[in-house]
């Protein structure tokens, strides 16, 4: 039997869980704002681009992975060795000499995040009384939203007053205090399902991830699209998933079970999280370059216009939690999908002369919708599934929501990028993106910028503002096609709902 919530300190063990979970989510974006005085301290502009994707391929391709071992073998040991390769990664980082050595490091971090996250759920599950897990799993969502916010801020203070090789080192006392708090407050059962490890699988796994994330994120920048390079790698993703398909569907032990998506709750679950994942990235990644670039709002303005967002999403996760117990899980998710989808409706109605405080409205009802998605998917996706194959489920889950996040920001960056160009050469004419300035527009990120604003000519730059308020309002437009198909998913979903009275196989007792 599992240990009862008196062996295990369960409010320590949840901290541990928390601060863990704010590392590994932070680091996904805290080098971002350092990325600019670390290339001109080591160079490698041709290659900077290595260091975000190392840590996100590495953490993709490890969730499910590690989610499936700890089923095999336990959560504590492999959610401490997580810990363990992010500090020893963050650590290297820090002492990291070229572009190279950093990508790598980045890498080894990425593994550590990727036991991290996948198995931090789980282990809240296996702690938490049921009545207690919607609770826990919007403060679990409120963590991921305060990650948002706090690592670019963040990055930039400690970048500026200290040097940018303190925001990893920042990671070895929390790492420590997080690993002291698991290894030692943490009781966990030692019964767990012996099975065959597939190697061939997580082989697959990994170099199908890598080839998409690489091919996406090198695509229209270190590379053409119809380059060879990119069209090797996409060739390279679509020859390694179809053999996965192929080797998971007749391995005993799959990484990833495609058995599990014959369940009707587990597949909607999946494709919910997938799919408001993608249209969630496009807000939350283009209101502050909106703010900033477009209203002239400055990067303190950009960073806080998504507090109440954050906010209003940690309400509708609690309020997810409580209700999960009390109305079946498709019954509290079509409410909030159809709040998400009119956030997204009106943000496409933005103008140049929309006041902040109506952006601010809009992005609250964002915020409303995406926030049960945090808590309610966390459980109805492992609902039909005992507790041997809860790793395995959640680690799922949470490899899908990423990689629609990131098939999210780079497809609808890509098409941004589109509109700037062609609103632009609508407006202007001739060569819009060098114009007679020698400034490259199609990265928006110029225009926020100060001193680039102030040399240009108030017409010029009001024109090309237009222009880049046309191209994010647009985006925002097609953005809504992810989250219609996530509300349909959510009307697909079963009529279970969580029943607090678990039975003692593991399994939550069905309740309709």
């Amino acid at each position: 039997m599992a240990p009862t919530q008196n062996q295990n300190k369960v409010g320590i063990v949840i901290a541990g869980l928390l601060l863990s979970i704010l590392m590994a989510s932070m680091d996904n974006t805290i080098v971002a704002t350092a990325m600019g005085t670390i290339v001109g301290e080591m160079g490698g502009l041709d290659s900077f681009i290595w260091v975000t994707s190392a840590y996100m391929v590495a953490e993709m391709a490890g969730m499910p992975i590690f989610g499936k071992l700890s089923d095999m073998y336990g959560r504590k040991r492999f959610f401490v060795f997580g810990i363990i390769v992010f500090m020893a990664g963050s650590a290297l980082c820090g002492t990291a000499e070229s572009i190279l050595q950093l990508s790598i490091y980045r890498a080894i971090q990425g593994i550590g995040a990727g036991a991290m996250v996948s198995i931090a759920f789980t282990i809240m599950f296996d702690v938490v009384a049921v009545k207690d897990r919607g609770k826990m799993t919007g403060m679990f969502g409120a963590v991921f939203g305060l990650s948002s916010i706090l690592a670019p801020m963040l990055g930039g203070l400690i970048t500026d007053q200290f040097h940018w090789a303190w925001i990893f080192y920042i990671n070895l006392p929390l790492g420590l205090l997080a690993f002291f708090l698991v290894l030692f407050c943490y009781k966990e059962s030692m019964e767990h399902s012996k099975q065959k490890i597939d190697l061939l699988g997580a082989v697959l796994l990994v170099g199908a991830v890598v080839c998409l994330m690489l091919g996406l994120e090198l695509g229209g920048k270190a590379y053409a699209w119809n380059s060879p390079q990119i069209m090797g790698m996409f060739a390279g993703f679509v020859a390694l998933a179809v053999s996965l398909v192929f080797v998971e569907r007749r391995a005993v032990e799959p990484i990833l079970s495609f058995r599990m998506f014959r369940n009707r709750l587990y597949t909607t679950s999946n494709l919910i999280g997938m799919l408001s994942g993608a249209a969630f990235m496009t807000a939350s990644g283009y209101i502050p370059i909106y703010v900033q670039g477009v209203l002239g709002g400055s990067a303190t303005h950009a960073g806080f216009v998504l507090l109440p967002m954050m906010i209003a999403s940690v309400v509708t996760a609690t309020v997810g939690g409580y209700l999960m117990a009390k109305l079946p899980y498709r019954m509290i998710l079509i409410p909030t999908m159809i709040l998400f989808i009119v956030g997204l409706a009106l943000l496409a109605t933005m103008t140049k002369d929309t006041p902040r405080l109506l952006i601010t409205m809009y992005m609250i009802l964002i915020g409303l919708g995406i926030g049960s998605t945090f808590s309610v998917l966390s459980s109805s996706a492992i609902h039909s599934f005992p507790a041997s194959q809860r790793g395995a489920a959640s680690s799922t889950l949470n490899f899908n929501r990423s990689l629609g996040m990131a098939l999210g920001i780079t497809i609808f960056g890509i098409l941004q990028s589109h509109f700037l160009t062609g609103g632009l050469a609508k407006l202007l004419g001739g060569n819009a993106t060098a114009l007679s300035t020698g400034v490259d527009f199609k990265d928006a990120h110029v225009l926020l910028n100060p001193a680039i604003r102030q040399s240009m000519d108030a017409r010029l730059l009001g024109v090309i503002l237009d222009a880049l308020s046309g191209s994010i309002v647009t985006t925002f437009m097609w953005s809504l096609i992810p989250a219609f198909l996530a509300l349909a998913a959510a009307f697909m979903m079963s009529q279970e709902k969580l029943n607090p009275a678990e039975q003692q196989d593991g399994y939550p007792a069905a309740s309709h």
